[in-house]
C-alpha cells in the first residue's frame, strides 16, 4: 500500500503540470480541412426536410427557411482544424481555402458555458477557430493581436 502511494506522489507533479495549458491562436494558412463539403443535392434535401417541419414555423425558428440562398450560406460548411488539431472551425465551402492564406488579424476571447471554456480566435470575415476545454481559461493581455498570432495567448488551468 505504501509503495502505491509513493508511486502516486512521484507522478503527481507531472500530472498537475500537464493539467495547465497555454494556447495561442493558430496560423489559419496551415489549417486542414477534415470534413467534407455537402453537395448541392444534399443541401437541397436537408433544406426540404429542415424547412418542412411545421413546428419550426410556429416557434419563430424559420429564419433560414425564408430563402434557399440563406439556408445554403449557413449550411454549406465543412470542419477545419489547426495544424496541431487543437482548434477547430466550421468554415464556408465557398472559397474559404483561398482566404485562409490571406487573413492575418486575430482577436482572442474566452467565454464559459456551464463547465466548458471556449477559447476563440477571430480572424474576421466569419473565420473563427475555437478550442473547448473543461479547464478555466483566461486571455493574457487584452486579446488583440492583429500583427502576431503568437501574442494571442490564453492560459487554462
Amino acid at each position: 500500500m505504501k509503495r502505491r502511494f509513493l508511486v502516486f506522489l512521484l507522478f503527481l507533479p507531472a500530472f498537475v503540470a500537464s493539467a495547465a495549458e497555454r494556447l495561442s491562436c493558430p496560423d489559419p494558412a496551415a489549417a486542414v480541412q477534415v470534413g467534407n463539403c455537402p453537395g448541392e443535392a444534399e443541401l437541397r434535401y436537408s433544406f426540404n426536410g429542415f424547412c418542412s417541419d411545421n413546428r419550426r414555423i410556429y416557434q419563430d425558428d424559420a429564419a433560414l427557411c425564408v430563402d434557399y440562398a440563406d439556408y445554403r450560406k449557413a449550411k454549406n460548411v465543412a470542419q477545419w482544424e489547426s495544424a496541431d488539431g487543437t482548434f477547430t472551425a466550421y468554415l464556408s465551402c465557398d472559397s474559404v481555402a483561398a482566404r485562409l492564406s490571406t487573413v492575418r488579424g486575430a482577436r482572442m476571447t474566452v467565454s464559459r458555458q456551464g463547465q466548458i471554456s471556449r477559447v476563440a480566435c477571430d480572424y474576421g470575415e466569419g473565420i473563427v477557430f475555437t478550442h473547448r476545454t473543461r479547464l478555466n481559461c483566461r486571455v493574457e493581455g487584452d486579446g488583440n493581436c492583429p500583427d502576431d498570432q503568437q501574442r494571442c495567448i490564453a492560459r487554462c488551468e
